[in-house]
């Protein structure tokens, strides 16, 4: 099926990088033939679940099987839905355990918050525990009231969020130079510097993980996710490059920077103090205050 084909307000979008055979069958399952599913192919779907969403009611399959990064997957779901004339998107990695019903709620969500102001760019659900892992925390925005039950927060993660593609179009689309982390944070403060808002609704909730479980400091209080050498460092470098940008708030790089070092160390230690790890965190640290973006050199293909 084209992107052309699709005919509905909201679309699913959702990105695919070496899924497990029952991620890719759980999306078919809960949205093929309900809604308009757009999946972004950046590589590691197995055969059959490939077969499977080829032959599936409603699904548009994009990509060409390429790690391209999450921004850049995001940003060609979201041309392609506005291409097709599609209004709104809901955003789900892979793993995402949520529903056709989760997007209605959102829906709901979102055209409460339509006489905001700023006006809403996105509406997402509130993180619910996942075991073994840290749940995210969307700090509030300060100086705007909550407007019934919805909560405005400086940011929110990309996935569970229902975007505004109206939004979308004026505030730009991610940036695929920070490749994966941190993308969902720079553009929900660039939203908001460019008159928009971005809103969580408690009342829907989807768990939300991020890496392979959790670290804790024994000494140092600081709790983060654990994550593969190269996923740290481009957090790493995409929250140094933060530090640059004129739309992110004093009052979180102010944040940032005492909490980064924390988070570095905890790592180093998680590593046993590892020669290695620790000069490719310095080394990332070094890129993002110096502006170097663009693919790591050691993503995995």
């Amino acid at each position: 099926m084209k992107p052309s084909d699709l005919s509905a307000d909201t679309a699913v979008a959702v990105v695919f990088f070496r899924p497990s055979a029952e991620q890719v069958a759980r999306i078919v399952e809960r949205f093929a033939g309900r809604m308009p599913v757009l999946v972004y192919d950046n590589g590691g779907i197995p055969p059959d679940a490939l077969a499977r969403l080829e032959a599936a009611q409603g699904v548009v399959r994009l990509g060409e099987g390429r790690n391209r990064g999450i921004a850049a997957a995001l940003n060609a779901l979201a041309e392609a839905a506005i291409a097709a004339g599609v209004s709104r998107l809901f955003l789900l990695d892979q793993d995402a355990d949520t529903t056709v019903e989760t997007a209605r709620a959102l829906g709901h969500a979102l055209d409460r918050a339509a006489g905001a102001q700023p006006p809403p760019a996105l509406v997402g659900p509130a993180p619910a525990p996942k075991p073994g892992h840290k749940a995210p925390v969307y700090p509030p925005r300060p100086g705007v009231p909550p407007r019934e039950s919805l909560r405005p927060v400086e940011f929110l993660a990309t996935s569970g969020s229902l975007v505004d593609l109206a939004a979308y179009a004026q505030i730009g689309p991610f940036r695929d130079d920070f490749f994966i982390d941190a993308v969902d944070l720079e553009w929900c403060f660039r939203a908001w510097a460019r008159g928009w808002s971005c809103w969580m609704d408690p009342g829907t909730a989807i768990p939300h993980s991020v890496g392979r479980g959790t670290l804790r400091g024994r000494f140092l209080p600081v709790t983060m996710p654990d994550q593969p050498l190269f996923r740290m460092a481009v957090y790493v470098r995409n929250t140094a490059y933060g530090w640059r940008l004129p739309h992110v708030p004093l009052r979180w790089k102010v944040k940032q920077a005492a909490h980064l070092p924390l988070q570095i160390g905890l790592y180093w230690s998680r590593h046993r103090f590892s020669p290695r790890v620790l000069a490719r965190l310095l080394a990332a640290l070094a890129q993002g205050l110096g502006g170097r973006l663009g693919r790591p050199a050691d993503a995995p293909p």
